[in-house]
C-alpha cells in the first residue's frame, strides 16, 4: 500500500499564492534568488524600474551572477554602472538558502553629478555674460586702442591667472598695429605671428590672404611667456581675413580644462575679429575724412560748399583769408548773404542749375569781406549727389580775380601811358630840334661877344644862361628818351653815382613840388657795376618818388653811395612820417600801398625788388613812425 506524502502547514500561515500576490504587489523593484544567486522570481517593480533605466532584467542577472551571496542571515550590496553612466545599487540580503535583492539609484553620484552639471551650467552662465558684456563693450569703443583693452578685460575675466597676448595686425600687410601682454613676455616672442594648424582650419581662414613672412603656420604654437606650460591660441578671422591672434598660457601646477578653454577661446576670437575688422573700417574712413576735409581747408583754390538750403556747409581757409571772414560767421547762413546786392539776381539762376545737376563754369561774382569791401571771384559749380542720384547740395571751386581784374586795369593803364610815351618821344624829337638851334645860335652868339671890344658883360651871362639851360633842356630829352626805351636785359658797366643823379635829374618835378631838398654824399671810390641801366634808374626813381611823397614841405631826401666789401650800397632816407610796424612786412606785397587814392598803385616797390634781386642784390627797409624811413639797395660789383 502506498502511502502518501503531505506538506502540513502551520494554522494561521499564509498560502503560496498570497506570498506570490504580496510580491507582486511591492512597490520596490525586487527579485529572488537561491543561494547560487539564480534569478527565480522577479516583481513588475524591477521589470518597470529596468525599462526606465533602458536595460533589460538579464543585465541585473548577469550582474548577480558575477558576484557572491552573503551569509546566512547577512546582506550586502553589488554596484551596477549602465553605459549611460548611471550608477544602480542591487542589495542582497540572505535568508536560508534564498536570497532577496533589491534594486535602487545611486543617490549620491545622482546627487554629485547634479553639482557638477549646476557647476558647469553656472560657468557656462557667466561665460555667456562676460561675452555678451564684452560685444556691448566693443560694440561702443571708438578706436583700436580702445577696442584692445576691453578685449583685455574680457580676457582677465574669462580666464584668470593666466597669462595671455593681444595681437592686432594689419590685414593687408600683416604688421602688427596694437599689442597687449599680460605676463612677462619673452624677447622678440611677440613677431612673426604663429597659428596653430588645428584653430587655423577651425576659423575657415583663407591662406592665400596671409602676407608672407609675417604669418605661420605650425602644429604647435610656440610659448611667449616666460615660466608657461602649455599654451592655446585662436587667430582673429573675419571674412577669411586675418586681423591677429589671442594667445593663452598656463604657469605651471595650474589646473584647468584646457579643451574647455580652447572653445571659448575661439569664440571670443571669433566675436572680437568682427569688432576689429569694423573698427579698422572706422579709423579708415576716420582718416579718409580728415585727410578730405584737410584737403578742403588746406586746398590752394576757393572751395564752397551748399546743401539743398543754399545754407553754406563748407568755406575753407583760403576763402576764410579773402574774405576776412571765420567759418563760425558764416557756416549755416544763406548763400545770398555773402554776395554783393547787385549779384544776388545774377547768382539765383546759377544756383538753380546746380540744384537741377547742371554745371557752370566761370561764373564771376563779388563776396562781401569782413569790413563792408568787396572781392571778385571766379567758381566753377558742381553738384553732389547722393547714393539714388538726387542732389545734396552744389561745391564750387574757384579763384580770386580781384588781381586779375586790377591788372587788366593796369596793363590798360600801361597802354595808354605806351601811347602817351610814344607820344612824348615825338615831342622830344620836335623839342630837339630847334633847341638845338637855339643852343648853336647862343653859343656863337656868346663867343662874337667875347671878341667884341666893350659888349655889355651882362649880355654875355645872358647868353650862359641861355646855353646852359638849352644843353639842359637837350640832356634831359636825352636821358627820357633813353630810360623809355625798352630795357635789352644786357648788362654793362655803369658808374652807381652817375646812375642816381640821372634819377635825381628825373624826380626835379617831383622834388619842386613836394617843396623838399635833396642831399647828397656820394662815395667817390665806388667802383662800377654789372647792371641794366634803365632797371637801376627805374629802382631810384620810385624810392626818390616815393620818400618825395612820404614828407610834408620842408622835409630832405638824403642820397647816400658807399662801398661794403664786395658790395656797393645806396641809401634813400626820407625824414617823412615813417610807416607802421603793421604794414611794414606788406610794402613790397603787390598793389599794397599807403598813399590815398589815386596816388600809387602798389606796384611800384614790388617792381624794385624784382630788380634788385635780378641783378643779385637785396632791397631792406627800416623805418620809424615820426622819423622817416631807410630804404638801402645792396649790388654786387662787377668782377673785373
Amino acid at each position: 500500500m502506498k502511502s502518501e506524502v503531505r506538506a502540513v502547514r502551520p494554522p494561521g500561515t499564509p498560502t503560496p499564492d498570497a506570498f506570490q500576490a504580496f510580491f507582486d504587489a511591492l512597490d520596490e523593484p525586487a527579485a529572488l534568488c537561491d543561494a547560487s544567486l539564480r534569478v527565480s522570481a522577479v516583481n513588475p517593480a524591477l521589470r518597470r524600474f529596468c525599462e526606465a533605466h533602458g536595460i533589460g532584467v538579464d543585465v541585473v542577472e548577469e550582474a548577480l551572477s558575477g558576484a557572491s551571496a552573503p551569509d546566512d542571515g547577512q546582506a550586502h550590496e553589488v554596484d551596477l554602472v549602465l553605459a549611460s553612466g548611471t550608477s544602480l545599487v542591487l542589495t542582497l540580503s540572505r535568508k536560508a538558502d534564498t536570497v532577496a535583492v533589491r534594486a535602487r539609484v545611486d543617490t549620491e553620484v545622482i546627487s554629485g553629478r547634479l553639482v557638477v552639471a549646476e557647476r558647469a551650467l553656472l560657468e557656462q552662465a557667466r561665460t555667456e555674460g562676460v561675452l555678451l558684456d564684452l560685444g556691448r563693450s566693443v560694440a561702443e569703443v571708438g578706436g583700436e586702442e580702445e577696442l584692445v583693452a576691453a578685449v583685455a578685460r574680457g580676457v582677465k575675466e574669462l580666464f584668470p591667472a593666466r597669462s595671455f597676448c593681444i595681437r592686432i595686425v594689419d590685414a593687408r600687410t600683416g604688421g602688427l598695429t596694437s599689442l597687449y601682454a599680460e605676463g612677462r613676455l619673452k624677447e622678440g616672442a611677440h613677431e612673426p605671428l604663429v597659428l596653430s594648424q588645428r584653430s587655423v582650419e577651425k576659423t575657415n581662414l583663407s591662406l592665400t590672404s596671409l602676407p608672407q613672412g609675417r604669418v605661420s603656420i605650425s602644429e604647435e604654437v610656440p610659448l611667449l611667456f616666460h615660466g608657461s606650460t602649455r599654451a592655446v591660441s585662436a587667430p582673429l578671422v573675419a571674412s577669411g581675413q586675418l586681423f591677429g591672434a589671442i594667445n593663452m598660457e598656463y604657469p605651471d601646477g595650474l589646473d584647468a580644462d584646457i579643451a574647455h578653454d580652447e572653445r571659448v577661446l575661439l569664440q571670443l576670437a571669433s566675436q572680437v575679429a568682427v569688432a576689429v575688422k569694423n573698427a579698422k573700417l572706422i579709423d579708415e574712413l576716420t582718416f579718409v575724412r580728415k585727410y578730405l576735409e584737410e584737403l578742403l581747408e588746406k586746398a590752394n583754390a576757393l572751395i564752397l560748399v551748399v546743401n539743398r538750403d543754399k545754407q553754406v556747409v563748407v568755406f575753407n581757409e583760403a576763402l576764410s583769408a579773402l574774405t576776412g571772414l571765420s567759418k563760425e560767421q558764416v557756416l549755416g547762413r544763406d548763400l545770398s548773404s555773402l554776395v554783393a546786392d547787385s549779384e544776388q539776381l545774377r547768382l539765383a539762376p546759377v544756383l538753380a542749375a546746380a540744384m537741377r545737376g547742371e554745371s557752370v563754369n566761370n561764373f564771376e561774382t563779388r563776396l562781401l569781406t569782413h569790413d563792408g569791401g568787396e572781392v571778385r571771384v571766379s567758381f566753377a559749380t558742381s553738384s553732389m549727389l547722393t547714393q539714388p542720384g538726387e542732389v545734396e547740395g552744389v561745391i564750387a571751386i574757384g579763384q580770386d580775380v580781384t588781381v586779375v581784374k586790377e591788372l587788366e586795369k593796369r596793363i590798360i593803364h600801361a597802354e595808354k601811358l605806351a601811347s602817351i610815351g610814344q607820344l612824348a618821344a615825338s615831342v622830344v624829337h620836335e623839342i630837339n630840334n630847334p633847341m638845338t638851334a637855339v643852343a648853336t645860335y647862343a653859343d656863337a652868339l656868346l663867343q662874337r661877344s667875347r671878341l667884341t671890344p666893350g659888349a655889355n658883360p651882362a649880355d654875355q651871362e645872358k647868353l650862359r644862361k641861355i646855353l646852359e639851360s638849352s644843353h639842359r633842356i637837350l640832356r634831359f630829352t636825352r636821358d627820357l628818351v633813353s630810360y623809355a626805351r625798352p630795357a635789352q636785359d644786357r648788362p654793362e658797366r655803369v658808374a652807381l653815382n652817375a646812375v642816381v643823379d640821372m634819377a635825381v635829374g628825373f624826380c626835379e618835378h617831383v622834388v619842386s613840388q613836394a617843396r623838399v631838398t635833396v642831399h647828397r654824399e656820394y662815395a667817390g671810390d665806388v667802383p662800377p657795376l654789372a647792371a641794366v641801366r634803365a632797371n637801376l634808374v627805374q629802382v631810384f626813381v620810385n624810392l626818390i618818388t616815393n620818400a618825395c611823397h612820404a614828407m610834408p614841405p620842408g622835409g630832405a631826401v638824403h642820397l647816400v653811395t658807399a662801398q661794403d666789401g664786395q658790395e656797393a650800397v645806396v641809401r634813400v632816407r626820407d625824414t617823412g612820417t615813417g610807416i607802421e610796424p603793421r604794414n611794414l612786412s606788406r610794402i613790397f606785397e603787390p598793389f599794397f600801398t599807403t598813399k590815398p587814392e589815386g596816388r600809387g598803385t602798389g606796384l611800384g616797390l614790388s617792381i624794385c625788388q624784382g630788380i634788385v634781386e635780378n641783378h643779385g642784390g637785396r632791397l631792406t627797409v627800416e623805418s620809424t613812425v615820426g622819423q622817416g624811413t631807410t630804404f638801402t639797395v645792396r649790388l654786387p660789383l662787377a668782377v673785373d
